[in-house]
């Protein structure tokens, strides 16, 4: 199905004959099982995507490309909720850039003719929606492409890269993605990277680490503000982390003996406090009290807003530390790192600036209380606190649903991921008895995040779309086993199950795609949002403003 050319080893096989089920999944070479996922993904979208009907995936397609079309016409952004930023402006380029090519007529709003006027409504409409499709597939592409690139850094065998690989690019979270317009493909994506670029860095000294760890709070931060559900994730990683030192990974003998390495660590506090400076404008207007009123938000603790922020960057600096003392990292190393998170994060705040929108910022600085006024408790509550107690209050029967759902048998759902959780539990218990406990530590932990974020996101149905933030975690910690067990290459049982496993992947991945190509019924009810979210963009099938005489 996948890949494998000059970089296969001679010995395919062992005594006794059998072959290496690996080289047999993997026959095309790196680059051609690259090639043939990405026009798996290209054929799933073309036969299943861009030509469905433009009303099909109302929330949120409408929604991001309102926005785009309003901001195109010089209108500020309406819908910041999660808030899609990164989304909303990439559609807004492509528009305008398609209508510089004479590709795309109704590229803002005052191009989109009258509901009132259906046929003329209906084929621009069409057109805008499918030009934002693309920006979809496009980055859904891209992000595949980047997380190839990645995983092959983080395991040893290119051949567990690709089909880590392939599970992310047909897991229920893309295969969604790739075909609409939602914010969690950025935001997920982002996250992703991140995780894999500090494991890669974990496990090799180099002078250049906070750099990369630097990297990685930006891409956390820039996803964030696109969705900032992801703060939950971000909250996880930093100890996840912990598991993922190794003895090769101590610091370097720049940071151990060079006595440049006080001036680097000075150098990046400087860097540090300019870049928390410049975004400290942003922080005030996200904690501002009238803004933050009018977006309905409540402190969390103790009535104040900010409290739980500054408790999260005291425990990303705690697990910084422990990490340092668990394997061996030098303190102007580490400080250095912390310095780096703190540039990151502080710089990737400033894109914020890009197309400035209060509600965008009050967002992504609160985002448990924006959270929180999705979350299905009481908005009229004295205090967020309370609302937080409320979600999590059924928390423990979600965390049942959860289990259910990877049972796929008491809980069917399309997230093929689902099954590799079945081979995950016992590969974590052969790997534990192997001796291997910190890649069955790994395993482990990465299961349990996914658990728990799936169960606070079972609070709004635990959609397929939000899949593309934990399938990574059950993909990599399937791929951290594989690589970690070689034997199961020469397994009589490996190839068969393997091969199952891939149609199944496969085929569960696109039945929803299959089934919205396949719905017979009209236009998403949307009605009761439209006139909040799009108040200049009546829908024909909703309630239509009078005809002027």
């Amino acid at each position: 199905m996948i890949a494998a050319s000059k970089d296969i080893p001679s010995a395919e096989t062992r005594a006794g004959g059998r072959r290496d089920a690996f080289a047999r999944l993997t026959p095309f070479g790196w680059n051609g099982g690259l090639a043939i996922i990405l026009i798996g993904l290209t054929l799933s979208f073309v036969l299943a995507g861009y030509y469905v009907i433009y009303w099909r995936n109302a929330d949120m397609d409408f929604m991001i490309v309102y926005n785009a079309l309003a901001m195109n016409d010089g209108k500020p952004q309406l819908f910041v909720d999660h808030p899609g930023y990164f989304t909303i402006l990439s559609v807004k380029a492509w528009f305008a850039s398609m209508h510089a090519l004479g590709l795309l007529d109704g590229w803002k709003l005052s191009s989109i003719p009258s509901a009132l006027n259906l046929p003329a409504f209906d084929a621009a409409m069409s057109s805008a929606i499918r030009a934002g499709r693309i920006v979809a597939f496009l980055t859904g592409i891209v992000f595949v492409g980047i997380y190839a690139a990645l995983i092959r850094h983080v395991v040893r065998d290119w051949r567990v890269a690709l089909l880590a690989t392939f599970a992310f690019a047909f897991s229920g979270g893309v295969a969604v993605q790739i075909r609409i317009l939602r914010s969690e493909m950025i935001a997920g994506g982002f996250f992703v990277f991140a995780m894999l670029m500090l494991i890669i860095v974990a496990k090799r000294a180099t002078p250049w680490r906070p750099l990369a760890i630097a990297a990685a709070a930006a891409l956390c931060v820039f996803g964030m503000e696109n969705k900032v559900q992801l703060i939950l994730l971000i909250a996880a990683l930093p100890f996840l982390m912990l598991t993922f030192g190794s003895s090769d990974g101590a610091s370097d003998s720049f940071w151990n003996r060079s006595p440049r390495a006080w001036l680097a660590t000075a150098a990046s506090a400087v860097v540090a406090a300019l870049a928390f400076c410049a975004a400290l404008p942003l922080i005030r207007a996200g904690l501002d009290p009238v803004a933050t009123s009018a977006a309905y938000l409540r402190p969390l603790l103790l009535g104040t807003l900010g409290v739980y922020q500054v408790a999260l960057l005291v425990w990303i600096g705690g697990c910084m530390i422990a990490y340092a003392v668990i394997w061996r990292v030098s303190l102007t190393e580490t400080l250095t790192a912390m310095f780096a998170v703190i540039a990151g994060a502080s710089i990737a705040l400033l894109a914020l600036n890009i197309q400035y929108n209060v509600g965008n910022v009050v967002a992504v600085i609160n985002p448990v209380e924006k959270m929180l006024t999705f979350a299905g408790t009481d908005p009229s509550s004295t205090a967020a606190g309370q609302q937080f107690l409320a979600a999590l209050g059924p928390l423990i029967g979600h965390v049942k649903s959860v289990l259910a759902r990877y049972t796929f048998v008491l809980f069917t759902s399309p997230r093929p991921t689902v099954f590799l959780v079945w081979l995950i539990l016992p590969g974590i218990v052969v790997a534990w008895r192997r001796g291997a406990r910190q890649s069955a530590l790994q395993a482990t932990l990465l299961l349990l995040a996914s658990i728990g974020i799936d169960a606070l996101g079972v609070q709004r149905g635990l959609k397929t779309e939000y899949f593309i933030f934990t399938d990574p975690l059950i993909i990599l910690a399937g791929a951290l086993l594989l690589d970690r067990l070689d034997d199961v290459r020469w397994a009589r049982w490996t190839y068969p199950i393997a091969v199952a496993l891939i149609v199944v992947h496969v085929a569960i991945s696109q039945a929803e795609p299959v089934k919205h190509v396949l719905k017979k019924s009209g236009p998403e009810y949307i009605c009761e949002w439209n006139q909040f979210y799009e108040p200049e963009l009546p829908l024909p099938w909703c309630e239509l403003p009078p005809k002027k005489p």
